[in-house]
């Protein structure tokens, strides 16, 4: 829970004690990046998306969260199909270097 909060995807409140009280959407907020690691999204994508979440996010805003998520993981899904096609068209590697860091 502290690297998500040290990166912004969840937020925690302060108590009179010093303990760090998490709102009702953190476990779902956690759930949900870890998913979007597994495609590809960074710790810092993760936090920009879910900076735009209200604080109590609903379904329609969840909704908007998984269209960008999958959005992103078909345009990295069709990159590495792009990448894989380079390194198999026959070329030499040293020649394909440009094109595989584009």
């Amino acid at each position: 829970m502290r690297f998500y909060e040290k990166h912004g995807v969840i937020n925690a409140v302060r108590t009179a004690g010093n303990q760090r009280r998490f709102d009702e959407s953190a476990a779902c907020r956690i759930h949900v990046a870890k998913l979007a690691q597994r495609v590809g999204l960074t710790v810092r994508e993760i936090a920009e998306l879910f900076s735009a979440l209200p604080a109590d996010p609903g379904p329609e805003d969840w909704g908007r969260v998984a269209e960008h998520i999958v959005t992103e993981a078909e345009q990295r899904v069709a990159d590495l199909k792009a990448r894989l096609e380079l390194l198999g068209s026959g070329a030499r590697l040293c020649d394909l270097g440009a094109a595989l860091d584009s």
